[in-house]
């Protein structure tokens, strides 16, 4: 099986306190699979590992069959990896909804003039051109969600990481976000609570806690 993402015993303490132990996890390419658990059991701190945002403190992680030991060896895939975060803003660097999704390709050193392009395409793509113009922090809730989804689908990643991503979203714009990961032909990992919101968005759900995962 091809998996884009493997974890092999993975662990997490937070200082001394032991979070979770026994992470097994292999997710096929452009497999969606969602993780669900009761508050604090660790499901933002294994998309974080997964993500490279923090190490695990015991197991192995690998991307597309390639071992990360390290948090610095992440670096070199980090591209492939494209990371949703519970709170909009903090996904947002600059204030103008345009200059904002464009950083990230920016910063990877895709030219400016290359950069625009990809950028109009996701904001139409999304239906959310109208908004290129706003100020980030002027947007409703559920504006600024599909804007932070942009800024990570513009870089076009192989995998994509979503944490709570209905968060503070009234049902119109839930139904929006669902379609969006719906139609993403890619690797998605979904933390969340709403197990109604996963409906039919993912192939599988498991529950997580401190032993493993379960289906």
């Amino acid at each position: 099986m091809s998996c884009s993402v493997s974890l092999k015993n993975i662990s997490a303490k937070n200082g001394e306190k032991e979070i979770f132990r026994n992470v097994n996890l292999q997710i096929s390419h452009k497999e969606k699979i969602a993780i669900i658990g009761s508050n604090g059991c660790g499901k933002t701190t294994l998309l974080e590992i997964i993500g490279g945002l923090r190490g695990p403190s015991g197991g192995e992680i690998e991307i597309f069959h390639e071992k990360i030991p390290s948090l610095d060896e992440y670096q070199k895939y980090r591209y492939l990896v494209g990371y949703l975060f519970q709170n909009s803003d903090d996904q947002f660097i600059f204030p103008n909804v345009f200059e904002d999704v464009m950083f990230g390709l920016l910063n990877s050193g895709v030219s400016r003039e290359e950069a625009k392009k990809r950028v109009e395409f996701i904001l139409k793509e999304l239906d959310i051109w109208h908004l290129k113009d706003k100020i980030v922090f002027h947007l409703s809730g559920g504006e600024k969600k599909i804007v932070a989804i942009a800024g990570v689908l513009v870089t076009m990643p192989k995998i994509i990481l979503l944490d709570e991503p209905t968060t503070g979203l009234d049902f119109k714009m839930q139904e929006k976000v669902a379609n969006i990961i719906k139609n993403l032909d890619l690797s998605v990992i979904i933390v969340s609570h709403d197990k109604k919101f996963l409906g039919d968005i993912v192939d599988t759900i498991y529950y997580l806690n401190k032993d493993g995962l379960e289906k």
